[in-house]
């Protein structure tokens, strides 16, 4: 029954997704939650955000901003790093907005990614529409209130991911 919001993988950040090894694997596009997952909530795109896409770019990847968030929010973020697209109110964990974003990028979910760092909206949407997902861990501690809830209720997922992950390399 966990298992449905069990990632595919997991990393410390987004940043250190080695993106040209998933190349290599056939993928093509990358959605991306925002807010803690490649900034702090609510901050605009930093250097280090902007030189990613950048590189994505030059690597041949589309990329998406699938968020939650509000219009305002998600395409300044998008203006500012300049090689996404983007998807405001996306209403994760459906898997409409995932597949909005594939056909943004023109990609199936055999070739797309997800990276974030919330299990019952990124990576749960993510496994309803196919897509390999990887969770990174959250960029700044502080987070709103109902984010909040659902990291205790993420920590009690994690623990069983952790297990099953643990008894898959001793086997």
């Amino acid at each position: 029954m966990l298992r449905i919001f069990f990632p595919d993988e997991r990393q410390d950040s987004a940043y250190e997704v080695d993106y040209e090894a998933f190349y290599r694997q056939g993928y093509r596009g990358i959605i991306y939650d925002v807010d803690n997952t490649l900034v702090p909530h609510g901050a605009p795109a930093d250097e280090r955000a902007k030189a990613l896409f950048e590189r994505l770019h030059r690597l041949g990847y589309a990329a998406v901003l699938l968020s939650n968030n509000k219009e305002p929010r998600v395409k300044s973020f998008a203006e500012d790093v300049r090689y996404a697209d983007y998807i405001y109110k996306a209403n994760k964990p459906s898997a409409r907005g995932y597949e909005r974003a594939m056909q943004k990028m023109g990609t199936d979910a055999a070739s797309t990614l997800c990276i974030g760092d919330q299990l019952f909206t990124d990576i749960w949407g993510a496994k309803n529409a196919h897509i390999r997902s990887i969770l990174v861990n959250p960029i700044h501690p502080r987070e709103e209130i109902q984010i909040v809830f659902k990291r205790q209720l993420e920590k009690i997922v994690l623990y069983f991911y952790e297990r099953e992950q643990k008894k898959r390399r001793l086997s």
